[in-house]
């Protein structure tokens, strides 16, 4: 995926169709918790989950339509024993309101089928291809991104980028000290506007190190 890897709970909402009280519900019995907590400034734990998060809870909200969540929280206690992203690593299977994987080790689905029932296979490869849609039309960024500056410890380790993106100001700085102009450097990052280019010089110029240098 190209520039966004960590989501919040709202964008994760709109990705899979799940609410938002399931999200939390299943955060806070353990069922599907996400990847990572981010302190705010209240000192609080914001809950930031991974693109392999996004796509399990995908293949969960196709598989909730068929079983009951006590059935996955039954395949997914003894999931979590033996697999690190079992949500997003392996081949489902729905058959008779029940959960069957794959035993990566054999090939093999963990319990026989019903007799007589086709299990309906959960195509992983399919899912992955719905989230990276989806992710793709929510990195349409919006007017209130254009031209700001953030930081995000699970985005590019931090550094400063354009908002909706994963592009560092530095870099965009380091195209301008190589005698790119404008234009020349939404030609190397088509996505950017002019605002977004003015933007991260203007910030990389109002360094304190920059400042130094040039003052």
């Amino acid at each position: 995926m190209a520039e966004i890897m960590a989501f919040s709970r709202d964008q994760v909402r709109r990705l899979t169709g799940l609410s938002d009280k399931q999200l939390r519900y299943w955060d806070d019995t353990g069922f599907f918790s996400p990847r990572y907590a981010e302190e705010d400034r209240r000192g609080a734990y914001a809950r930031i989950y991974s693109y392999r998060d996004l796509v399990g809870l995908r293949a969960i909200a196709e598989m909730r339509k068929s079983v009951s969540l006590q059935e996955l929280r039954r395949v997914g206690e003894w999931l979590s024993r033996n697999y690190n992203e079992p949500w997003s690593s392996l081949t489902f299977y729905v058959a008779g309101r029940r959960v069957f994987f794959d035993d990566p080790d054999t090939g093999e689905l963990t319990a026989g089928r019903p007799a007589g029932q086709r299990a309906m296979r959960i195509d992983m490869a399919r899912v992955e291809r719905q989230v990276d849609a989806a992710v793709q039309r929510l990195r349409r960024r919006g007017d209130e991104q254009i031209g700001k500056i953030i930081r995000n410890r699970y985005v590019v380790h931090n550094v400063p980028v354009l908002s909706g993106t994963r592009i560092p100001t530095a870099a965009i700085w380091d195209f301008h000290e190589a005698g790119y102009d404008i234009a020349g450097i939404m030609h190397e990052y088509p996505t950017l506007t002019t605002g977004d280019v003015e933007a991260a010089l203007a910030y990389e110029r109002n360094l304190p190190s920059r400042s130094e240098r040039t003052g």
